[in-house]
């Protein structure tokens, strides 16, 4: 059990350093926010599609499950909106230090969905995210309104987190993803039907932008989607949570790469960053220490 554990932890910071890498693209990508995520959710259904197909898996889900995953895929579709917002009107470093505070709402909203106790060192951790953030909202005050829309998508993300927590203990990660993404994109594309975004040019993208968005949708999507919700069966939605904390560590080091000098911040900024990064290491080491104790206390017994 330790070592399947182990070894999932080490996935999810696959999914993370991937996820990074979605930052990077989204801002690569010309098109605006809201078409982004109606290209990104529509293609990563027809991978995953073609993946059931390949697998010969069912796609039956009852009619909770469909209920489920239409609110959730809401959800999703509304938090990587929100997140692309906060990449076009900001850049990808105070994008990703600000989805950090998803570890503060998990810890709120996991125990109501999950009936167990509000545990302090989760609230003293998430709090401490606060502190680095609030350091980098004083200094860079100029990217206020990023840091707004990468609050509301760190709530939708964290709150679709611990709902996935609940569902993977019934459902397959598969057949989730599927079906969420499924309902995604059909939110998106009311929204843009209603709003009579639909025409020719808006399909006429350009070649590199259609590039970016086949490796979004594909292993940026479909497969680092999939792959999350699995994870879920062996950590806590605030364990997987609290990891995420690192996507701003590894899209900040693409960024300063692909980026240079649009990247390059205050050193406030990077002092908050660390705060949060520091949060991270300290999860890790005291759920880790935990963990074998438990091991050791059931191995006692017997």
């Amino acid at each position: 059990m330790l070592k399947n554990r182990f070894k999932n932890y080490l996935l999810l910071h696959l999914i993370v350093f991937i996820w990074g890498f979605t930052a990077i693209l989204g801002a690569l990508i010309t098109i605006d926010a809201i078409p982004l995520v109606f290209f990104r959710m529509g293609l990563a259904v027809i991978f995953i599609t073609i993946y059931f197909l390949f697998k010969r898996k069912s796609f039956y889900v009852d009619k909770k499950g469909l209920l489920k995953f239409l609110i959730t895929g809401i959800i999703i579709a509304l938090h990587w909106i929100f997140f692309f917002k906060a990449i076009k009107v900001s850049n990808v470093s105070v994008a990703l230090v600000t989805m950090s505070t998803g570890a503060f709402f998990t810890s709120l909203i996991e125990p109501i969905f999950f009936k167990r106790k509000l545990k302090l060192l989760e609230i003293i951790l998430g709090l401490l995210v606060i502190v680095g953030l609030y350091i980098i909202f004083n200094f860079e005050s100029q990217y206020k309104l990023g840091i707004g829309y990468a609050l509301l998508s760190s709530f939708l993300g964290s709150l679709f987190a611990v709902l996935n927590g609940l569902f993977i203990k019934k459902y397959s990660a598969s057949s989730i993803s599927l079906y969420q993404l499924l309902f995604g994109t059909l939110f998106v594309t009311f929204y843009l039907f209603l709003n009579n975004s639909f025409s020719i040019s808006f399909f006429s993208l350009q070649k590199s932008d259609w590039i970016y968005l086949l490796i979004l949708s594909s292993i940026c999507t479909a497969y680092a989607f999939i792959a999350s919700v699995k994870v879920m069966k062996y950590l806590s939605p605030y364990t997987v949570m609290l990891t995420i904390n690192l996507e701003p560590v590894y899209a900040i080091i693409l960024a300063l790469f692909v980026f240079g000098d649009k990247e390059k911040m205050k050193l406030e900024f990077y002092l908050g960053a660390c705060i949060v990064l520091g949060v991270v290491l300290i999860n890790g080491i005291i759920k880790n220490k935990s963990l074998i104790k438990q091991k050791i206390l059931q191995k006692v017994k017997k």
